[in-house]
């Protein structure tokens, strides 16, 4: 029921987005003909195509990944390909990233060209169960498909913002002398072009988020073990608290939404989820997520913060995880 209600979800926010744009192309073929905003959809269209076919071979320089044989990874190959089959998808391609943090992330352009890959910092310090845990989250981005959805989502700011720039400098430049009542309708559109730019920006962070809830889920019904995976989340934000948010930005800032936690938060994360590690052992088990998620609430300024997040606050995921049988 809840994978059923998360699916709802991210349809609703494909159709809203699509709808936006149209009601914004309409407008704008209303004041300045039919023609003059299709070139702005086919500029974004193709620039999006370009990011996601040369994406994965950015992704593999940025994070400095190295492809594995079974023979080299006996166990994690196998614990992949148990997991792909349960999802019914191909197996992955296996990689490890030497990146200096513990986090794993899945890319490709299709579920025939999926990657998925661990750091090696998180294949030293997991258990089995957490490892598991969180591969069965990755896998399930790509069973899930939801990697080429947010790509296609993604076009729509992107084609708003091209509007606006556009509209913008033309009223600028359009609005001396005789132009001058010309250039108000133009100003208009660009003005209604951005903030259609900045919310649908938000509808894309929001669609990112159920992503994150949906791979959740997903890793829960491949391996029966929410606590595996919530422990594991924990153990990824104490790791990832150790680092400076700077060195993050700087390294691997634009491939933060990726991962499965975001390191850029890692600190003030831990703050909040410390509570659920009652016996301080560094790792959250069955009993203790249940009693974090009746008792943990989120605060007012985190779920502000949120909205322009690509992940949920952990203590939401967390909470949710501990709603599973």
């Amino acid at each position: 029921m809840r994978t059923a209600w998360l699916k709802i979800k991210m349809g609703f926010c494909i159709v809203l987005l699509f709808a936006v744009i149209y009601a914004l192309l309409v407008v704008i073929a209303t004041f300045a003909g039919v023609g003059t905003p299709m070139i702005y959809a086919v500029l974004a269209f193709v620039m999006v195509a370009i990011q996601f076919f040369l994406g994965p071979k950015i992704v593999e320089r940025t994070m400095r990944i190295r492809y594995v044989s079974e023979g080299e990874q006996p166990e994690l190959h196998r614990m992949v390909s148990e997991l792909a089959t349960k999802a019914g998808i191909p197996k992955p391609r296996v990689g490890i990233s030497e990146i200096p943090i513990s986090n794993a992330f899945a890319f490709g352009t299709s579920n025939r060209t999926a990657r998925v890959c661990v750091t090696r910092r998180l294949l030293e310090m997991m258990h089995r169960d957490e490892l598991e845990a969180v591969l069965g989250h990755e896998l399930s981005h790509i069973k899930h498909r939801d990697m080429a959805v947010i790509t296609a989502l993604s076009v729509i700011p992107m084609i708003c913002y091209f509007i606006y720039v556009s509209f913008f400098w033309s009223g600028i430049f359009g609005g001396g002398g005789r132009n001058r009542q010309g250039a108000l309708p133009m100003m208009a559109i660009a003005l209604i072009a951005f903030v259609v730019y900045f919310m649908s920006n938000l509808i894309v962070l929001y669609a990112s988020r159920i992503r994150e809830y949906y791979a959740d889920a997903g890793s829960v019904e491949l391996t029966r073990k929410p606590h595996a995976l919530a422990s594991a989340l924990y153990r990824m934000i104490y790791d990832g608290a150790r680092v400076k948010p700077d060195a993050v930005r700087k390294e691997m800032g634009g491939m933060r939404a990726f991962f499965a936690t975001d390191p850029i938060t890692a600190r003030g994360d831990l703050k909040d989820l410390s509570a659920a590690d009652l016996d301080r052992n560094g790792s959250i088990d069955a009993h203790e997520l249940k009693l974090f998620a009746e008792r943990a609430k989120a605060r007012r300024a985190d779920k502000l913060v949120e909205i322009f997040s690509t992940h949920p606050t952990p203590v939401s995921r967390i909470k949710r995880l501990g709603g599973y049988p």
